[in-house]
């Protein structure tokens, strides 16, 4: 009898620490979970309207992004992914309903709080967008000194940080002409951190380039992403979906709606238009 109640009493151990384990487990991702819907958006649409002029482009637009995500957004060429970046950096109005950036509310900012909010994201552009007449380092310079950079640390060691985050500590000297497409981006993404900002918009960042150059930058704002800060980018490259799959928003029939997987996009719709 004494083997059989010693096999029984270790079953009945192995059994309680098993459940302890899968109780504590549970336990974990519930926190995580709370954790994340006790933080506050960065990004937070509900109800909101938007014009371009006289023309609705998204109407009843309500989503949320949470600090530390990457996001993209995409849709075809009209579908108002472009007036939705716009509204992000208060260019656009909202119309009805409320949204809010970086803790700045959209639907009731005064023009004079548009510069703050626009210091606390950073913008990169399909077509780069450096001033051709002068370097790398000059491009930057120009850009802290237009936002009133007040930093204990001095301009150059912030232009020589943003540049190791891209991989050009050394073509600060350069023009942009002597740079690839590539270099010009990465340019374009360490000057839209030279702020330190918390959000990072990039409007087709990959939209020029070949696809081995393309997985570079998006190597980049991964990068970005995984330091802490919230990237939304938008785009209509499948190829870079597959490889870095994160969460999906797409603009569609004047609406924001959330994708649940990559089987849900068609791609041939998005280059129409």
């Amino acid at each position: 009898m004494y083997p059989a109640l010693r096999m029984k009493f270790l079953r009945q151990r192995y059994e309680f620490f098993v459940m302890f384990y899968i109780f504590a487990f549970l336990f974990e991702i519930e926190q995580l979970y709370i954790g994340k819907m006790d933080t506050p958006p960065i990004i937070s649409f509900s109800h909101a309207d938007i014009f371009h002029g006289d023309h609705l482009v998204l109407t009843d637009a309500t989503f949320f992004v949470y600090p530390g995500e990457f996001v993209y957004l995409i849709g075809k060429v009209g579908s108002g992914k472009t007036s939705l970046v716009k509204t992000l950096n208060a260019e656009l109005p909202i119309s009805q309903g409320k949204a809010y950036v970086a803790g700045y509310a959209l639907h009731s900012l005064k023009k004079s709080q548009i510069p703050y909010l626009r210091r606390r994201m950073g913008v990169v552009f399909q077509d780069f967008q450096l001033l051709t007449d002068r370097s790398v380092y000059d491009n930057l310079f120009f850009v802290l000194q237009a936002t009133g950079w007040k930093k204990k640390n001095n301009p150059d060691q912030r232009i020589k940080e943003v540049l190791e985050m891209v991989r050009m500590s050394t073509k600060g000297y350069k023009m942009p002409h002597q740079l690839s497409g590539g270099e010009q981006q990465r340019v374009a993404i360490a000057r839209a951190l030279l702020n330190a900002p918390e959000l990072i918009l990039a409007d087709e960042p990959t939209g020029n380039l070949d696809p081995e150059t393309s997985s570079e930058i998006m190597d980049i704002l991964v990068g970005i992403r995984n330091s802490g800060k919230t990237v939304v980018m938008v785009t209509h490259n499948y190829n870079l979906l597959k490889k870095y799959p994160f969460r999906t928003i797409k603009c569609e029939n004047e609406r924001v709606i959330e994708v649940e997987g990559l089987q849900e996009i068609d791609f041939t719709s998005l280059m129409d238009g």
